[in-house]
């Protein structure tokens, strides 16, 4: 009987373990690793029935991931039991695959959460008045009176200055560093204005007393910013909305023009 030739015995003649091949013309060598010594095993059985895929070689006890890899724990179904992400240029050893595969306990993916309002969780701590019957006046040269209603403010042009309205300017600090905040007191009164809604009228809002702190009466609180003459007052509650005049309208909350939004401080001199 004539002998059949071992076709496995000639392919490990072709591919030795450390096959050297040479060239007198370039004088270069190029080593090859073995035809059986794959460098893609991508499926090992793991104790329980486990099959654990890796997205790179186990060619060392220590890998270097040179690019963004998933390392999954199969099921011997197929079914996907565990699946990791692993970072760019992190080193993993066998150890490290055989603790996530025997793991039982996934690390939770925490959702970004988006930040809270600053200025909602702010406490602003009363300081104390910085001005005492004083008078707003805009560039239209009106001055800011109690309308028939009394409930709320007008702009009207006044030859005596006696009949606007006077405001008594108190003074708060926070934790943050943030504009100067106020609050704007009807003078020997305990009404203070209080800001809407985009074009709706600032109320007066009776307080018991100046609030010593003040967490979510936010309306009561404005920014004062100081330009030169103009004065701007803009809301803590309505951060792009100013208090503003209008012709024939009542004193209410604007982003800016057509509506007045600047003020001259008249300074009471007896």
């Amino acid at each position: 009987m004539a002998k059949v030739p071992d076709v496995f015995e000639d392919l490990k003649n072709c591919y030795s373990e450390n096959e050297e091949y040479s060239s007198d013309a370039d004088q270069l060598s190029l080593n090859q690793k073995s035809f059986y010594d794959t460098s893609y095993d991508t499926l090992h059985e793991d104790h329980g029935g486990k099959l654990r895929s890796l997205g790179t070689s186990e060619a060392s006890k220590m890998s270097q991931l040179t690019f963004k890899e998933s390392v999954v724990v199969l099921a011997a179904d197929g079914k996907v039991l565990k699946k990791r992400r692993l970072s760019f240029d992190q080193f993993i050893t066998d150890e490290d695959l055989e603790a996530i595969a025997n793991d039982t306990k996934e690390e939770p993916i925490q959702p970004h959460l988006a930040p809270v309002s600053f200025q909602s969780s702010m406490k602003y701590s009363f300081m104390k008045v910085i001005k005492q019957q004083c008078i707003l006046s805009d560039t239209l040269s009106q001055s800011l009176i109690r309308d028939t209603s009394g409930q709320y403010l007008m702009a009207a042009a006044l030859n005596d200055l006696n009949q606007a309205v006077k405001f008594d300017m108190g003074a708060y600090i926070t934790d943050e560093d943030s504009p100067f905040p106020v609050t704007l007191r009807i003078s020997e009164t305990r009404l203070f204005l209080s800001a809407q809604n985009e074009d709706e009228p600032v109320l007066l809002k009776e307080m018991p007393e100046t609030p010593k702190a003040i967490k979510d009466e936010t309306n009561l609180l404005f920014l004062w910013e100081s330009h030169g003459t103009k004065n701007y007052f803009k809301s803590v509650a309505q951060p792009k909305l100013f208090i503003a005049t209008k012709q024939e309208q009542l004193v209410h909350m604007a982003r800016g023009q057509p509506s007045i939004t600047d003020f001259q401080i008249l300074e009471n001199r007896p």
